[in-house]
């Protein structure tokens, strides 16, 4: 970490580095959240190594940190990976981050315009990001970027993981109290061969409101759709490690 520090300090950037705690039950990832955030970062490197990233907590609050970092920073927020080797494949929230070779010399100026330059990305039509933290336990943040949905299901699926709250509020912090409507849990989904565990509630849910799920453990998967009283409904899927 030390020698691309240097490598960067010299291209003119100011650099700010940790080593990645494998913690993602006691939200160890938010400390690097909250310092990209406060030191309004311009670009966020990650320096790759394929036995670390082989591991699903590391892979588990990398995809955290990135959908919450992009939602707070805007779906553009420019994101890179340095390789020494090459690892065979990312976590799914990370695959459109750009990639580079430190045997490469042309990564440091690429990183530079990274930094210099807005990024621009096509946000989807949902809101996912997470809230928390040891103590408030881990809540997955959820709602439409536009329009209303009639009520919301959301499940998990892996990992020994289980939904154990929810609520809904406006958007970006916790309700500190929550009225819901048609509350429902236990629900079994199934898309191909995963089985999901899932919770529902029909309060309306619109740009300005989310709905909250509070999750404990590290999931594989999450599965959420606005609710739907079809046996068979379009829903957005999400692997996280």
């Amino acid at each position: 970490m030390t020698a691309v520090t240097q490598v960067l300090q010299r291209y003119g950037l100011q650099v700010k580095g940790h080593f990645w705690a494998d913690a993602p039950d006691q939200m160890a990832w938010r400390t690097a959240l909250d310092t990209l955030l406060a030191d309004r970062a311009d670009v966020w490197l990650i320096l790759a190594d394929e036995a670390e990233l082989a591991k699903p907590g590391v892979r588990y609050g990398l995809s955290l940190l990135c959908t919450s970092l992009r939602e707070l920073r805007g779906a553009g927020f420019p994101v890179a990976l340095l390789w020494r080797d090459k690892a065979a494949d990312l976590p799914s929230l990370l695959t459109h981050c750009l990639q580079l070779d430190e045997a490469a010399a042309a990564w440091p100026a690429k990183i530079v315009a990274k930094a210099n330059m807005a990024g621009k990305a096509l946000a989807p039509d949902y809101r996912f990001s997470v809230l928390g933290d040891e103590q408030l336990g881990q809540w997955f943040e959820l709602g439409p970027r536009a329009g209303n949905w009639d009520g919301i299901v959301c499940g998990i699926s892996g990992g020994g993981a289980e939904i154990t709250f929810q609520a809904v509020g406006a958007s970006g912090k916790l309700p500190e109290r929550s009225v819901l409507e048609f509350a429902q849990q236990g629900l079994q989904l199934k898309v191909g061969a995963m089985e999901y565990r899932a919770w529902a509630v029909r309060n309306q849910i619109d740009a300005a409101h989310s709905c909250y799920v509070r999750v404990k453990g590290c999931p594989q998967s999450l599965l959420f759709m606005p609710y739907a009283e079809e046996s068979q409904a379009e829903a957005n899927v999400i692997a996280l490690c």
